[in-house]
């Protein structure tokens, strides 16, 4: 791919880097079915399930589709930011609200000593991970741009049907890339310009926050991508 006219500051870098990722997502999500999106790999997966059956604690959403999500913890692949986020100088008491712990789990985590062993990383759907993103743009959206009173696991109706959820969705990224684009190198260093109230969002400045939404946006995105590869090759015969 030509680097010719790439901008070099940093609001350019990072927007550059997103729509380039963007551009191979649409790519890659092309023909989804309905099927495939709320494709199960395995038993046990977390997906987008109707609220009277859902079974995670704490499963959201405004509507008669939720987002299955689990019981409040810490990953072990998050322990590092966790010991970030104190030695940046947030408390532990902050750091328990935002992920919805007790003090005394991060306690043990920032020791490293008596840290219980988390479940294992739940296998998720093509749709979780998209309606997981979808809420997080929302939610980014609404809580830097907009009147930063929704809450984020209100913003979504989810739905069971592929197309109508990539037509929400890329709405979405759009009207979020469209405001990122405006920001200014002022606000781009403003601790707190995203008030997004789960996670670090209000203690980190944005361009630390647009830096991390990339990567989250092209890490969901490869998963989907490998499912799709999964899916494609399920009924292939062992060589």
């Amino acid at each position: 791919m030509g680097t010719e006219g790439a901008r070099t500051d940093r609001l350019g870098l990072l927007l550059d880097q997103f729509d380039r990722a963007r551009e191979m997502a649409q790519v890659r999500l092309a023909g989804l079915s309905d099927e495939e999106y709320l494709w199960e790999p395995v038993p046990g997966c977390w997906s987008i399930r109707r609220r009277g059956v859902a079974v995670t604690p704490r499963a959201f959403g405004p509507g008669e589709w939720v987002l299955d999500l689990g019981a409040a913890d810490i990953p072990a692949n998050e322990y590092a930011e966790v010991a970030r986020q104190a030695a940046g100088g947030m408390t532990v008491a902050k750091i328990a609200d935002d992920w919805g712990v007790s003090v005394g789990r991060v306690e043990q985590v920032l020791s490293h000593t008596g840290v219980p062993e988390p479940d294992a990383a739940p296998v998720t759907t093509i749709a979780w991970r998209l309606g997981h993103l979808h809420s997080c743009f929302a939610g980014g959206w609404e809580w830097t741009f907009g009147e930063r009173r929704e809450d984020p696991k209100l913003l979504v109706d989810f739905t069971p049907f592929a197309a109508l959820a990539l037509e929400r969705f890329w709405a979405v990224v759009d009207c979020w890339r469209g405001s990122v684009a405006a920001v200014t190198d002022e606000e781009l260093d403003r601790v707190g310009f995203s008030q997004y109230p789960y996670g670090s969002d209000p203690d980190d400045r944005y361009v630390e926050v647009l830096s991390g939404t990339n990567l989250e946006f092209i890490h969901h995105m490869a998963e989907i991508a490998l499912l799709r590869d999964l899916w494609g090759a399920r009924f292939t015969a062992r060589g």
